[in-house]
């Protein structure tokens, strides 16, 4: 049989909410001898920070085991279609959805006016079979995001189902870090519209890609290394603009243009103002410690 079991969201984040509703696509396309289809958008309508970049997305709802990712733009074409509309002409006549299978919450269509009994009604009309999921859990997107603002990275990772990371390119910064006796790679995050989590020091993975090989055969690798995190805008120094910078404990190479994939473990502190750079040293050396016991 020809045709598709599919589901339609953001999936930002694709925390342990997601990844439910996910796997019971999955679970159903087998049991139909279907195929698994997310449909899901390149950008927040609404305009929010995000969770995941488009392309840690795609990677995250990939690892559930679904067959196929399709991506859909907020056109203003797209934007004006009624949920029944959207049903027939993207649904059913572009994809070929047989099964959809929609969150407890889940609302689609023109300024997400109609719910699951509208879906239901239409799915009938367009031999579309609709079926609602319960929740699972409490976890959202939304309450994701007020922890990450929160500086709570352990909390928001158990609610996610996997770390919260961050991927960007390390370009030159003032060398404050290397003044101090800890060199600091300055990070500009890859998507400008990823959340960043609460200023503060954390402990963190970092993963600096490279490509081995050449041609067809080259292949991006990650080697992983121990780091701490500063989110802000180094008040000891006087006024300026938040910064990403990271120290890599093991680390002694040259990093500029390399492009990092930090993973938050933990918050050890928020950032503070110190008396004196020997002041904020000291600190340091107890923030390495902690770090040192976390990874």
């Amino acid at each position: 049989m020809q045709g598709y079991v599919a589901t339609i969201g953001m999936f930002d984040g694709v925390h342990l909410g997601h990844q439910f509703v996910l796997r019971q696509v999955v679970e159903k396309a087998r049991q139909l001898g279907l195929q698994s289809l997310c449909i899901t958008f390149d950008h927040s309508p609404r305009c929010e920070q995000v969770l995941t970049s488009l392309d840690q997305k795609l990677s995250l709802i990939r690892q559930t085991g679904i067959d196929r990712c399709e991506v859909l733009s907020f056109t203003p074409e797209l934007k004006a279609l009624t949920a029944q509309q959207f049903m027939e002409q993207v649904l059913k006549r572009q994809l070929g959805v047989k099964v959809l299978l929609t969150g407890y919450d889940n609302r689609f269509g023109r300024n997400r006016e109609e719910g699951f009994e509208d879906y239901v009604r239409y799915g009938r009309e367009l031999d579309i079979e609709v079926f609602g999921l319960p929740a699972e859990g409490n976890t959202s997107s939304t309450y994701i995001r007020q922890l990450l603002l929160g500086g709570n990275v352990a909390e928001a990772t158990a609610s996610l189902g996997h770390p919260y990371t961050i991927t960007g390119r390390v370009t030159h910064g003032e060398h404050v870090g290397t003044r101090l006796g800890y060199p600091t790679a300055n990070l500009i995050p890859a998507d400008s519209h990823q959340l960043i989590p609460a200023g503060g020091v954390y402990a963190v993975w970092v993963g600096i890609d490279s490509t081995q090989g050449s041609g067809n055969n080259a292949e991006l690798t990650s080697k992983l290394e121990r780091g701490m995190m500063n989110i802000g805008t180094r008040p000891t120094f006087g006024v300026h603009a938040q910064t990403l910078e990271v120290h890599l404990l093991d680390y002694s190479g040259d990093l500029y243009n390399r492009q990092l994939t930090i993973t938050f473990v933990s918050r050890l502190r928020e950032e503070q103002h110190f008396d004196s750079p020997e002041a904020l040293i000291e600190q340091l050396k107890e923030d390495t410690i902690q770090t040192k016991q976390l990874l």
